[in-house]
C-alpha cells in the first residue's frame, strides 16, 4: 500500500471514530407544559440548535433559523417529531430561555 494512501485510509478512520453530536450534559430544564425539571442537554448543530430530554418528559427540539429565532419540535415517545406551531425567539433577559409569543410557550435550559 502506498504511502499517501495509508494516510488518506488513516485520516478517514479517524473522522469515523469522531462524535458528530455533542455529549448530552446535564442541565435544568423548564418548559410550559412541564414545568421545572433535570434534564439532558445535548447540542446537535454549530449554529446553536439543540435538544433536551429526561426519563417520562418529552423530548424538545430547537432547530436555529436564524439567529435569535428557532424552530421548535417535541417527541412524546411515537417516534415522530412533531413541529410546534410559530417561531421561537430566544429571550434576551435570559438567554437559556426560548418563547413562543403565538403559543405562549417557554423553553428553557439552564
Amino acid at each position: 500500500m502506498s504511502l499517501p494512501l495509508l494516510y488518506r485510509l488513516s485520516a478517514a478512520a479517524t473522522l469515523l471514530l469522531l462524535p458528530t453530536t455533542a455529549e448530552a450534559k446535564l442541565a435544568r430544564c423548564f418548559t410550559t407544559s412541564d414545568g421545572y425539571y433535570d434534564c439532558d442537554f445535548r447540542s446537535t448543530d454549530k449554529d446553536g440548535s439543540f435538544e433536551i430530554s429526561a426519563n417520562k418528559k418529552p423530548r424538545y427540539i430547537l432547530v436555529m433559523e436564524e439567529p435569535g429565532i428557532a424552530s421548535a419540535f417535541v417527541n412524546v415517545g411515537t417516534g415522530r417529531n412533531v413541529a410546534l406551531p410559530g417561531k421561537f425567539k430566544r429571550n434576551r433577559q435570559d438567554l437559556a430561555c426560548w418563547f413562543n409569543t403565538d403559543s405562549q410557550t417557554r423553553i428553557c435550559a439552564w
